[in-house]
């Protein structure tokens, strides 16, 4: 009852759903305000693995969930945008079930060894104060009120990985829909520099990756507007943000090998930092990446 109670009052929220468009995807009021970090997170600069596509390299067992200063006006939306309008941010299929309730499970058991969550026997406490009932029945639902990711859950079929599943709050001009069934060039077929020998890469990586051992890289895009839910259909291609773009987004991916399934987890932690307030060597930094040749790794 007490969730149930708790969706009501986001569902009723006076700025939770003001439409500004007739598309109910474009739903351009759900975040009051920026919600902005103070700086950037593994930014692909810092990486061992470059800007060159996939440009992976190695994170720690337990490093594809983060907390950052934006933890809590993040999962305010997210709780607003899956408690009121899930078929939007949402998508499992039969086949991935079994899978989707594995990765839930790993994330709990990693939550657990952090003093900042409580995890209980039904439910977890996050660090903001709010409890979420753990319902393995919905196993992406519970994930994305749990942390600051976004999920993708992909599978192989014959010689590709293919979306089967997905929780997407925050998407940076991708609709999930869309993408849904879809091999990995099929997903990534907008991108610039994704071309098939990229793809045939970004496949043997993920042949390669080992359960334990996940993998990281992450990508950055200038963007004139804050908003974290930017679903866009591919026929409807975002205007290119130019070099006095207000915002930088970057998004940390990490790649996490399922080992009862097999499937691979892809998470998103999207971060957005207004450019001027970087320090100076951020900004420097940020400036450089983007100087050559544009929108890199986007």
């Amino acid at each position: 009852m007490g969730e149930r109670r708790a969706a009501m009052r986001i569902w009723k929220g006076e700025s939770c759903f003001a439409v500004a468009s007739s598309d109910p995807l474009r739903r351009a009021e759900l975040q009051a305000g920026p919600i902005l970090q103070s700086g950037l997170l593994d930014p692909p600069w810092s990486l061992s693995g470059g800007s060159r596509l996939p440009g992976t390299g190695p994170v720690a067992s337990d490093g594809w969930m983060l907390v950052d200063d934006a933890f809590a006006p993040q999962m305010e939306l997210r709780d607003r945008l899956i408690l009121g309008m899930p078929d939007a941010v949402h998508a499992l299929r039969p086949r991935a079930f079994e899978a989707a309730r594995e990765l839930l499970g790993m994330a709990i058991a990693v939550l657990r060894e952090r003093p900042d969550y409580c995890i209980r026997k039904d439910d977890v406490v996050r660090p903001d104060g709010t409890e979420v009932s753990v319902d393995f029945s919905a196993p992406l639902l519970t994930l994305g009120r749990l942390v600051q990711e976004d999920f993708c859950m992909l599978q192989k079929t014959d010689t590709e990985h293919v979306m089967t599943g997905a929780i997407l709050c925050f998407p940076a001009s991708w609709l999930l829909a869309e993408k849904m069934d879809r091999p990995l060039i099929g997903i990534h077929e907008p991108v610039r520099d994704y071309g098939r020998s990229v793809a045939t890469r970004v496949q043997r990586l993920f042949d390669g990756i080992r359960p334990g051992r996940p993998l990281m890289r992450s990508n950055c895009l200038l963007y004139s507007d804050a908003a974290l839910f930017q679903p866009r259909s591919e026929n409807e291609r975002r205007r290119q943000s130019g070099p006095a773009a207000k915002y930088a987004r970057l998004e940390r991916q990490c790649l996490v090998r399922l080992p009862e399934s097999d499937a691979v987890a892809f998470s998103i932690h999207t971060t957005v930092v207004e450019r001027e307030e970087l320090v100076r060597a951020d900004r420097e930094a940020l400036a450089g990446y983007f100087a050559p040749a544009g929108h890199k790794n986007g």
